[in-house]
């Protein structure tokens, strides 16, 4: 199947801003969505407890960067994302609880220019299974790697497959039946059929495996339910 393209992306989630302004209605697809949210955060503070600067990727409404300053409140954040009207929304949340700098960068990751070594903390929530093949994963975990500084930690949550046929199977079987357990076969196709045309997952192995090649002196995993998962690396 043709994949969507970056456009496609931007214009669907620039359709969606209030549902993902909401945890509680909005990521109801995203299994563990506010556990994830916690421990991610949570591990970051405690990695780098005197951060200072922070990086959302995919930022959508600002959940993420939300989160992260309930732990360190005296955060700098720059939010990135395709859509301008969720980057709008993000800084309107984002900016409410925070008297520090919030700056907004309407674009893809792979594509923005920022300053090498900048970040304490880059946060990329459902957002990196965008990416594509060998050479696009390698090319953007390399450019989280130099954003952050050294002792800095890039913390992921996402959508993820594993690394063997059988087992992958089973996982999406399983995450059907509890899509279909919200709400119906109709709901459960819907999402399938969606990841199908828009998402090009990896394998948790195979993204901790990537940061060490870049040069991530550790990795965490945090957590891991059917084909979701937190984990991270440490610069």
């Amino acid at each position: 199947m043709i994949k969507s393209t970056v456009k496609e992306i931007k214009e669907r989630f620039d359709n969606d801003v209030e549902r993902f302004s909401n945890l509680d209605t909005g990521q109801v697809a995203t299994i563990d969505a506010k556990i994830s949210l916690e421990l991610l955060t949570e591990a970051s503070k405690r990695i780098v407890p005197n951060a200072k600067n922070l990086l959302d990727i995919g930022c959508g409404a600002g959940n993420y960067s939300l989160k992260m300053l309930t732990k360190i409140a005296n955060l700098n954040c720059t939010l990135v994302d395709l859509s301008k009207p969720m980057l709008d929304k993000a800084k309107e949340r984002v900016s409410a609880k925070t008297n520090n700098k919030v700056e907004t960068i309407q674009g893809d990751i792979r594509e923005v220019e920022l300053k090498e070594k900048s970040f304490d903390i880059i946060l990329a929530g459902a957002v990196l299974h965008h990416l594509r093949d060998d050479n696009d994963w390698e090319t953007t975990f390399n450019k989280l790697y130099n954003l952050l500084k050294p002792g800095g930690c890039l913390m992921i949550s996402d959508l993820i497959t594993q690394e063997t046929n059988t087992v992958n199977e089973y996982t999406w079987e399983r995450y059907g039946d509890y899509l279909e357990s919200i709400d119906g076969k109709e709901y459960r196709d819907k999402v399938l059929d969606y990841v199908e045309k828009e998402d090009s997952p990896r394998s948790m192995t195979y993204q901790l495996e990537l940061m060490r090649k870049v040069g991530f002196k550790k990795t965490e995993i945090l957590h891991k339910n059917m084909c979701f998962g937190a984990f991270g690396g440490i610069k």
